[in-house]
């Protein structure tokens, strides 16, 4: 990308940088809980729940004093509740084998539970400013589309990597995730706003916007969820959902769970839960730890 294209983008975006209670903050740990948070949730709710959770859990050190159940009852509304339990998980491990200091480096921060290439990246870019470039579903889409063409998980990378500009890498990338959430989307793309498709260096819109959509397939876009209701996932929710509540019997897997013909799905759903440290059972009680 040219260093007028990039001015271009930069120029667009600056200016309607969307207002993220997370974007005010250059602390590590508040950045890693909206990142994790925002992974497979839409912003508006992180937003409701973000604000809430740091005044319960304001830093590592409260986090990782605390059960992974506490984490797990302040993540209600937000879903796939494994994440509450590695960001407990990620929280001791900085106060136990990092003594409460963050390792400034991506490789260093990928070893966090459940944090890969993209979070460890956006703590980088985000909290200590390094010049990384950071790539989630929305930047990958932006890079495919301008190529052309589908791109693998090491091509969407290196060419973020190429375009981002040393020295700005928190604008630069926030611009980007705009860019992609709010102009480049998966279903109705406004081309005619588009920064890049001005500067006439988007080939797909080049070309008229061919089907099929080069962002389609192309490593890092997401190809959306599978269908929620009846699925085991709902089962999960509401298992959780009680368990924040009060302990859950095992007589009382199958209601709880929305099943109540089939305790055999209910207790295989119970037991992912228990695989995934959500919960534990003891003497057939299940409960948050």
């Amino acid at each position: 990308m040219a260093a007028d294209e990039r001015d271009a983008v930069l120029r667009w975006g600056a200016p309607r940088l969307r207002d993220l209670p997370w974007r005010a903050t250059r602390d590590p740990w508040s950045i890693l809980v909206a990142e994790t948070m925002l992974q497979q949730t839409q912003v508006g709710r992180v937003v409701e729940r973000y604000t809430a959770f740091l005044v319960r859990f304001p830093t590592t050190t409260v986090c990782a004093s605390a059960s992974s159940g506490d984490v797990v009852r302040e993540w209600a509304g937000l879903g796939y509740n494994r994440r509450a339990v590695n960001l407990h998980r990620a929280a001791v491990l900085i106060e136990t084998d990092w003594h409460g200091e963050w390792l400034r480096d991506v490789s260093a921060l990928q070893r966090l539970p459940g944090v890969g290439p993209y979070t460890a990246r956006a703590i980088g870019a985000f909290a200590f400013e390094m010049d990384v470039a950071v790539v989630d579903t929305n930047v990958a889409r932006i890079l495919a589309r301008r190529a052309g063409r589908s791109l693998t998980a090491r091509a969407v990378q290196d060419a973020a990597d190429a375009l981002a500009p040393v020295g700005d890498s928190w604008i630069w990338n926030q611009v980007m995730l705009d860019l992609g959430a709010t102009v480049c989307t998966a279903r109705q793309p406004v081309c005619d706003q588009c920064p890049l498709a001005a500067a006439g260096t988007c080939s797909w819109r080049l070309a008229g916007n061919p089907d099929p959509d080069p962002a389609i397939g192309s490593a890092g876009v997401s190809g959306g969820q599978s269908r929620f209701d009846g699925s085991d996932r709902q089962g999960r929710g509401r298992l959780v959902a009680a368990l924040r509540r009060a302990p859950v019997g095992a007589a009382d897997l199958a209601r709880v769970t929305g099943w109540p013909a089939d305790p055999e799905r209910a207790q295989r759903v119970a037991d992912t839960v228990l695989r995934d440290e959500i919960a534990v059972v003891e003497r057939g009680v299940y409960r948050l730890p």
